[in-house]
């Protein structure tokens, strides 16, 4: 099979023809048809995420079929259509696993970063972690649903019941969660890249009301915000902008530093938190929601050995929506 691959951090990758993955007992065999660029791709190409496996397939928005099926797996069979996420694995013995929060499993595995991923012709995946998609949708449009889906949803739901929502960094994520929003009957204010009418212009075009550079104020308070670009810069814009009580979502696994700010800014009980991972419970309930708002992804398909391009691309911003790899 071909596959894209990291030999370290910092290099591009490289396209190489492999033996094709065997499954394991309790694995499936998948052949992707689609398989999402995400920014947490990016830091760990560039070096940003720490002690990746090596070499590495990256990727972990994977859309394709079941080719094969270990012996002990059950629930899936060959043709059926799936998709892998970035939580691939974990111990299910920690007190997190025991507790329901497997997202914060204290062994975990992590597709695209310490179990080879989905920049190739096919992957392999513990079934257990694998979600049955049905056919709704298009291969390419459902990939972004597998991490930036479901990474905004759990912040979404971190964001409690708040009526005006901010979002900062107008991206994968934030286009899907804008829709899922707007469904709900919230305001969306979006903030983008200083001078990025392009973006601004298409969160408009998914309902914001609001759209303008993430250095500006917006026109009212907001009741939360929701982080997604990785500048720690954004958390005091963030908390100036919600009002008394309101919570600031840091949605990445990467950020930089969070510059020092005036107490003032987090008083009044606002709240700064996380959101690390996602459940399988989370995978469940919103790829059941998709269809229903009916989320649709905005994408630019870039062949398998393009790679470095869909990347570099969503490294500058010029993306709209969601780069996808098409093997």
């Amino acid at each position: 099979m071909r596959a894209m691959v990291l030999e370290r951090p910092g290099a591009l990758l490289l396209l190489k023809d492999l033996a094709r993955p065997r499954p394991g007992p309790g694995e499936v065999l998948i052949e992707i048809s689609a398989c999402g660029v995400c920014r947490t791709d990016l830091h760990m190409v560039d070096g940003e995420l720490q002690n990746p496996k090596l070499p590495l397939i990256p990727g972990h928005e994977i859309v394709g079929r079941v080719a094969a099926c270990g012996g002990s797996v059950s629930g899936f069979k060959e043709g059926d259509r799936v998709g892998v996420p970035w939580l691939g694995h974990t111990c299910g013995t920690c007190s997190y696993c025991r507790s329901g929060q497997e997202n914060l499993c204290d062994r975990p595995g992590f597709t695209g970063y310490t179990i080879d991923g989905g920049y190739a012709e096919f992957c392999v995946a513990d079934a257990h972690f694998v979600f049955p998609l049905g056919e709704w949708g298009a291969d390419a449009e459902m990939a972004p649903l597998l991490c930036a889906g479901l990474i905004g949803h759990r912040c979404l739901r971190m964001a409690g019941e708040a009526e005006r929502l901010g979002l900062y960094g107008f991206g994968a994520a934030a286009h899907i969660v804008a829709q899922v929003a707007r469904h709900q009957g919230r305001s969306v204010y979006a903030f983008t890249r200083r001078g990025d009418l392009k973006a601004q212009a298409f969160a408009r075009e998914l309902g914001a009301v609001w759209a303008g550079d993430s250095s500006d104020q917006p026109p009212d308070e907001l009741d939360a915000a929701i982080i997604f670009a990785p500048v720690g810069a954004l958390v005091p814009a963030a908390l100036k902008a919600v009002k008394k009580g309101g919570v600031v979502v840091c949605g990445g696994i990467h950020m930089s530093d969070i510059p020092s700010f005036p107490y003032e800014l987090l008083w009044g009980e606002r709240v700064v938190r996380s959101v690390a991972n996602l459940t399988r419970a989370d995978g469940d309930e919103f790829l059941a929601l998709a269809p229903e708002v009916p989320v649709r992804t905005t994408t630019v398909s870039y062949p398998l050995d393009r790679a470095n391009d869909a990347l570099t691309d969503l490294r500058s911003g010029a993306l709209t929506g969601a780069a996808v790899l098409i093997p």
